[in-house]
């Protein structure tokens, strides 16, 4: 009986693995961008695919057609290149509009064997407004009309305009005792209102009330030249283009601004939605030598805040023996979708000055999260830094006791010359012996002077 094996699916099974396996490791990684979040219903805007490299095929978007509706697409390539390395990317831009209201999923598109991720979107309705101007009007609008003192407020400025305007001019939001910074620039999209398509201008601010009590927001007004149409006349060479001032205004609004609640706790005030503190060292490890600085950064990070009220970090409360250096302290503040972020930043130069442990007290940092409505804590623990001597170091002397470098370099100096005593004895004995042979010669040699004078003018006989 003659048995045969067939090695030819064992190896077609062995290639197919190695497809699979190359097929996944080079799967182009492809990720998804929303211009605006969260958006309002009949509103356009952009859906950004990027792939960092060529996908396995082209992109098939119709799983997006349920809940959004497609209104244009186009497509961006380019390529960088940074220290000798070639990057390549690859942009699908796409403008659409959402058909309902609510949480909707963007999902995940087909690019071949490649795919991008989910994505999430918040869908709002649209606000119903009463104008007198369906052509021109303003919509203003707040996340908060309750906050708390020096809480931020984001206040929402729309501009919609179905015609085209020449010359506008448009006036800031005024508020008397409060912050106002504005947040970014101006965003301009399409939208469906009431059947109408309109061109819609959003601006946002971040408004700071500093003190507690009923606020109002002054109504914001736009003063603009609408364009007229109208027939042209003749060849229409000279016909000069017709426009009309028109002013519309927009709604006040009321905030009931809430003073500090009796629960807060420290010395100062601080409502946002995120606090986050921490601390950075130059060196890697916690040991330091004795009489050399070590740097220690402490960052202090509040999401919805001015960087103006942000409370110092360093207490000056430091062990005996450690001298602190504080820099002076840096403030900046950026913008974000949700608002501002407030910073700060000190750097402290500590220097100990004998060896030995040393243990730097806790670091508490109150704040108001104004999204739960309670009190919470930043902290950083104690921290434990271990100090030792320097090489070759008297671990028992003092640095504010070590002599100056000049000081001590005449100590040296003098040290030198007192070295040898009995030699400086033998050089003086010396010194004292030349000086009579030298007196000795010297009147030897007026003797034999006076001598051959006197011969030369005796007469002969």
């Amino acid at each position: 009986m003659t048995v045969s094996f067939n090695y030819k699916v064992p190896l077609m099974a062995v290639f197919f693995v190695l497809n699979v396996m190359a097929a996944l490791l080079s799967a182009a990684e492809i990720s998804v961008r929303i211009d605006r979040n969260p958006v309002a219903l009949n509103e356009s805007f952009q859906m950004v695919f990027m792939a960092n490299e060529q996908p396995d095929a082209a992109p098939d978007f119709t799983p997006l057609e349920k809940d959004f509706e497609i209104l244009s697409r186009s497509q961006q390539q380019s390529t960088q290149i940074i220290n000798l390395k070639r990057t390549n990317s690859i942009q699908w831009l796409l403008t659409v509009m959402a058909k309902r209201s609510g949480k909707l999923i963007v999902p995940a598109i087909s690019f071949g064997k490649d795919s991008s991720a989910f994505s999430t979107l918040t869908v709002n309705e649209v606000q119903s407004l009463t104008t007198t101007n369906s052509d021109l009007f303003l919509q203003v609008e707040v996340n908060t009309d309750k906050p708390y003192i020096q809480q931020q407020v984001l206040y929402t400025l729309k501009f919609y305009r179905k015609v085209n305007i020449t010359q506008a001019q448009l006036t800031e939001p005024e508020l008397q005792d409060a912050v106002i910074e504005k947040l970014g620039e101006d965003k301009n999209y399409k939208t469906q209102y009431q059947g109408s398509s309109y061109v819609v201008t959003e601006r946002r601010y971040a408004i700071f009330p500093q003190k507690s009590g009923t606020m109002t927001i002054a109504p914001l007004q736009l003063t603009a030249n609408v364009v007229a149409a109208r027939q042209p006349q003749f060849n229409g060479f000279f016909n000069r283009q017709s426009t009309r001032a028109k002013r519309v205004a927009s709604a006040a609004i009321i905030l009931e601004v809430q003073a500090k609640p009796a629960t807060a706790a420290g010395s100062y005030w601080l409502p946002a939605e995120q606090v986050y503190v921490e601390d950075k060292w130059s060196a890697e490890s916690r040991e330091m030598i004795v009489g050399e600085p070590a740097t220690r950064t402490l960052t202090l990070l509040a999401k919805g805040l001015a960087s103006a009220v942000l409370p110092e970090l360093n207490k000056g409360d430091m062990p005996a023996h450690l001298k602190a250096y504080a820099d002076q302290p840096v403030l900046k503040e950026s913008v974000q979708a949700g608002g501002m972020v407030a910073f700060r930043e000190e750097k402290i130069a500590l220097i100990p000055s004998q060896a030995g442990s040393y243990t730097l007290p806790a670091l508490e940092i109150p704040w108001w999260n104004t999204n739960t409505q309670k009190m919470e804590v930043a902290h950083i623990a104690e921290r434990t830094i271990t100090a030792v001597a320097a090489v070759g170091a008297d671990i028992n002397t003092d640095m504010h006791k070590a002599p100056l470098p000049h000081a001590t370099a005449m100590s040296e100096s003098t040290a030198s010359l007192t070295e040898n005593p009995v030699i400086l004895g033998k050089s003086e004995q010396a010194l004292g012996l030349w000086f009579w042979w030298a007196i000795f010669f010297a009147s030897a040699w007026l003797i034999t002077l006076v001598y051959f004078l006197v011969r030369k003018n005796r007469k002969p006989e």
